[in-house]
């Protein structure tokens, strides 16, 4: 639970607490990332060390575990870091909506992270930076990140968020591995996957000369690496080249534009800089490999200090999303919010980076404001709780609610006068009929929706009864009204004002009737009418109602056919699949009257069995009744709950 890390934010929402219910109108605070900003990415806790890894439409953060520390009288310490244990990861569609998907338990020396570390080797977590890359036909992600300075780790999972298992059982890279004896910090990893899919990490740092450092020592350090990964990701090809970058203390970056491989690092404070390096910034240099040699081109990203009043290092990680070339970075925003100084506690941030024709890199203008929302927020798909874009007082902790993703979390703390928001939600021009919510209580409450502002137009509101327990989760709905086109959404939640009032998991609202018969089209339930092969009919809940799905067994050529689709006239038909998978790709090849016409068809994680979506496909049929089979292309395929067919 993040409360101690947010111990100052708590006491301000028992502060707004008095012994009656607080209009919301009184509570519009937030804490750094105000509305309609974009940075810093979540304010609800912290995370350093920022590192961007773009997936299947959506950018994933990966940070070290920044939390407050405190003194014996409840004041807070400066950051001795100590706390760089876990991995903590958000992920958004849109840069301003942010799911906050919780701590991966990294390090496992010692005890750590309550005795469920998955590194057991690793006694800390720094730096953490990820990449995905197709194996065995499969897609595989993996994580690296530093055990202190003293030697590079990977984890390695099936899907951008886990669950995550320790493949080697010790360091990836250290003191040991050839080209690495002479680095001084073993730390700040960044990794590419090039076009061929090779992959490299570059990682190290520091200074030599120890306390004492010459100006030779401090201008060409010679302690940036490059290795080359094997196939497998997890293990090291030849020995290290080094990187001899001027000035540079830590924090390592790689990405690849036009061709060109783009090597950033984080230039250290001391000695005598030219102009063109100057100490704290963000510099580059450029090679046409990427086991370089690199040439110094410059600097891209001033230190923090520069922009929010408060320094420190300075960390940053390159990438593109949706044809955009983004920074992302740290900043002590949150914490010089909350006490007025930084303290060394970070927080995410991202900037648009622009490449110029040239090839070099103009200078990032970072600030609060950040990225503009790159697309709509869908409100009629279940949305989970910690997906927000702005927040007052609430916090996240590991969930027990089923169905959602992994190491689901949920929204916790709330007290009367917190809210959550999330930006540009589209209800169309038909507009919402009901709003649903997943919560657990034992005090109970109230949802208010509201458009626009924190005392905006009530669209609804949703009474929040006792549901037997902080983890007893119920799905409750009611009716809202005026919910049209664009806004953003505020969810205020009202209570008795001295106890919390209860845990909030996922919402979702429906569409009004016009809008489902304007869509017209019929649906097919897979266990009825069809002919199974290799495949069962099982049964679960859905909206906590009981349903039947068909599910495909672990053998070849699996499959379903519905035998009864009547179609009016031929044509191209929207076959809409409602189907639930947890983790990884399946495919499967269609076939209409036998014949087939869709060769592996692709089905993304869902990110748990229990989460079903819809997947559209356009598929020719004939006028009358058509036969629409589905194969598996290998030995296993998605669950399957129904089909729905309508014209294009």
């Amino acid at each position: 639970m993040w409360k101690k890390c947010s111990l100052f934010l708590f006491v301000l929402a028992l502060v707004w607490s008095c012994t009656s219910e607080v209009p919301a109108s009184a509570a519009s605070s937030t804490i750094a990332k105000h509305i309609g900003n974009s940075n810093p990415l979540i304010d609800h806790h912290l995370g350093a060390d920022p590192f961007a890894l773009t997936y299947n439409g959506r950018v994933y953060i990966y940070m070290s575990s920044d939390n407050y520390e405190y003194n014996s009288d409840g004041t807070i310490k400066d950051n001795s870091f100590a706390n760089l244990k876990s991995v903590f990861v958000i992920s958004s569609a849109d840069m301003v909506n942010w799911t906050d998907h919780g701590a991966i338990p990294v390090a496992g020396a010692n005890g750590a992270n309550g005795g469920k570390g998955i590194a057991k080797w690793a006694g800390a977590s720094w730096a953490p930076t990820a990449a995905v890359k197709k194996i065995n036909g499969k897609d595989k992600f993996f994580l690296y990140f530093a055990n202190g300075t003293g030697g590079i780790g990977v984890l390695t999972a099936d899907s951008p968020i886990g669950p995550w298992t320790d493949p080697l059982g010790k360091a990836l890279v250290t003191t040991k591995t050839p080209g690495m004896s002479d680095v001084v910090w073993l730390f700040d990893p960044a990794v590419l996957v090039d076009d061929d899919g090779t992959g490299y990490l570059y990682t190290g740092g520091g200074i030599p000369g120890g306390s004492t450092p010459t100006q030779e020592q401090r201008a060409n350090p010679k302690t940036a690496r490059v290795l080359k990964l094997g196939a497998d990701m997890t293990s090291v090809v030849g020995s290290a080249s080094m990187i001899d970058a001027p000035f540079i203390l830590e924090d390592s970056g790689i990405h690849k534009y036009n061709g060109i491989y783009y090597y950033s690092y984080c230039i250290n404070f001391g000695g005598v800089h030219p102009a063109n390096i100057p100490g704290g910034q963000i510099g580059y240099m450029t090679s046409t490999s990427p086991m370089g040699p690199f040439t110094y081109a410059g600097h891209f990203l001033k230190n923090p200090a520069s922009f929010f009043k408060a320094g420190g290092n300075n960390h940053h990680a390159v990438f593109n999303f949706k044809g955009e070339w983004y920074v992302a970075y740290h900043a002590q925003t949150v914490s010089l919010a909350l006490f007025g100084e930084g303290k060394g506690y970070r927080s995410p941030h991202i900037n648009k980076l622009v490449h110029r024709a040239d090839g070099s890199i103009q200078e990032v203008a970072a600030n609060y404001a950040g990225v503009a929302q790159l697309d709509n927020l869908d409100p009629y798909q279940r949305v989970e709780a910690e997906t927000f874009g702005w927040n007052r007082g609430i916090l996240t902790e590991k969930s027990s609610a089923i169905g959602g993703p992994v190491n689901n979390q949920h929204v916790t703390g709330i007290h009367n006068g917190d809210w959550i928001a999330v930006g540009n939600a589209d209800f169309g021009s038909i507009g919402a009929k009901t709003f649903k919510a997943n919560v657990a209580s034992i005090t109970g409450g109230k949802i208010e929706v509201r458009l626009d502002s924190v005392t905006g137009k009530l669209a609804g509101t949703l009474n929040v009864p006792s549901t037997g327990g902080e983890q007893t989760w119920r799905e409750l709905e009611t009716t809202v009204s005026g919910a049209t086109g664009i806004h953003n959404v505020f969810f205020v939640f009202t209570g008795n004002a001295t106890d919390s009032l209860f845990n909030f998991d996922y919402w979702q609202f429906t569409k009004n009737n016009a809008t489902a018969v304007a869509a017209g089209g019929t649906t097919y339930e897979a266990d009825k009418d069809t002919t199974l092969v290799n495949s069962v009919v099982r049964s679960t809940y859905l909206d906590n109602k009981p349903i039947q799905y068909v599910d495909f067994t672990a053998m070849s050529e699996a499959s379903i056919q519905w035998n009864s689709i009547n179609c009016a006239l031929a044509g191209t038909k929207n076959v809409k699949f409602k189907y639930a998978l947890e983790r990884g790709i399946r495919n499967l090849d269609v076939y209409v009257n036998g014949t087939k016409v869709i060769s592996d068809a692709a089905f993304d994680a869902t990110g748990s069995w229990g989460i079903w979506e819809e997947k559209t496909i356009q598929i020719p049929m004939s006028s009358g009744i058509n036969t629409l089979k589905v194969v598996t292309t290998g030995t296993e395929g998605p669950n399957l709950k129904s089909i729905h067919i309508s014209s294009q």
